[in-house]
């Protein structure tokens, strides 16, 4: 229960402290120095996610970094056990990336900016529409060099086993036509949610799988594509 007590403290003090890197984000982006700005941002992101892993005492592997798509942008698709998912891929797979988040996160007071600057985007799963827009505006953030990660599960699963993938995330991948990179993650939920909430430490694994690119999977049915890459994840998971 202590390390729950500090692991909760420290995450507000750790977020409170980067708001000087945030104002400082701003103006470089108002002064038009993007390169420097997007530098300083994927910095001050991966430092925090990976202080805020390594006070829950766990280890985190990464395997298939190879598979990692050298240039341009791609979008990730994973598996979603848990809510360390998030800082886990933010500060360990060394590459600066952007979330589909759900829309009520924005209502978190810095958090939500930074996911700004980072070109997250916001969906309302209860507003069609608003929806529509945000898949059309994640798309665009991808032709335009952001990499998306996606948890198609649409929550998490909180074990081992998956959720169904819904379909409808691999629009996003579909309409910016990009590589899509399967990444299985394997433990995640042991750090919070197996302990009711307590946090605890884990050894956590987390996979790159070989791309799926576009031409290989554009003229398939949505459904099919989601089958396909949630058994790519599920085979990983059961070895």
């Amino acid at each position: 229960m202590v390390r729950t007590i500090i692991w909760f403290a420290y995450f507000w003090y750790r977020l409170f402290i980067t708001y000087p890197a945030l104002l400082k984000a701003k103006k470089l982006h108002k002064g038009g120095k993007i390169k420097e700005m997007e530098q300083l941002i994927f910095k001050t992101a991966q430092d925090w996610a990976r202080s805020l892993v390594k006070l829950t005492g766990s280890t985190i592997e990464i395997k298939g970094r190879e598979n990692l798509p050298v240039t341009g942008p791609f979008v990730i698709v994973s598996n979603h056990q848990g809510n360390f998912d998030i800082p886990i891929l933010l500060g360990f797979l060394e590459r600066p990336i952007g979330f589909i988040s759900k829309v009520e996160v924005k209502k978190l007071p810095i958090i939500r900016d930074w996911m700004v600057y980072m070109n997250c985007v916001f969906l309302d799963r209860q507003d069609r529409r608003q929806a529509i827009k945000a898949i059309n505006q994640g798309a665009e953030n991808i032709k335009k060099g952001t990499s998306i990660v996606i948890f198609p599960e649409g929550t998490r699963s909180k074990k081992l086993e998956m959720n169904t993938f819904k379909s409808g995330s691999f629009k996003l991948a579909q309409k910016a036509e990009a590589t899509i990179v399967p990444i299985a993650i394997n433990g995640s939920f042991k750090i919070m949610e197996q302990s009711g909430n307590r946090i605890k430490p884990a050894k956590v694994t987390v996979t790159i799988l070989p791309v799926i690119k576009p031409e290989d999977y554009k003229e398939k049915d949505l459904k099919i594509v989601s089958a396909e890459v949630q058994q790519i994840i599920f085979e990983e998971l059961q070895k």
